[in-house]
């Protein structure tokens, strides 16, 4: 598995304070966190540019796009895992979530030590699908 200070992780959240305390605890276990976006737009323009090997996204976003929109869009184009960080936790909203094949959902508040494994556990599966892929 990559070291952890290789792992680039963009922020999708529409609360700065939220996305900066994210990106606080990101970089204090290892991550590089190359850009934050807070509308789907900006997201997928975000995920071309710095092509992350994560992308953590809030449910709900600023502008036109929700998170689980974005992570369609972000899906069909890009080979990303995504976990969504929500404070929606409703069946509606996990059944949208469901379809665009999450590597994690954690619904806020969350502790840092879920965050931290989950990122991991979304690391470690994407890496062994793309090995099965190769092999």
């Amino acid at each position: 598995m990559e070291d952890a200070k290789d792992v680039k992780i963009l922020v999708v959240e529409d609360e700065s304070i939220i996305a900066l305390n994210i990106k606080k605890k990101l970089k204090s276990f290892g991550y590089t966190v190359p850009a934050m976006a807070t509308t789907g737009e900006e997201a997928i323009k975000m995920a071309e540019i710095t092509f992350p090997d994560l992308i953590l996204m809030d449910v709900r976003l600023k502008g036109d796009m929700d998170g689980i929109q974005t992570a369609e869009e972000i899906r069909k184009k890009f080979d990303i895992p995504i976990i969504f960080l929500t404070a929606y936790s409703d069946d509606k909203v996990l059944e949208r979530a469901k379809k665009t094949e999450p590597y994690g959902y954690i619904v806020k508040p969350f502790k840092a030590n879920d965050l931290k494994s989950n990122i991991e556990i979304a690391l470690y599966r994407f890496g062994m699908g793309r090995k099965e892929n190769v092999e």
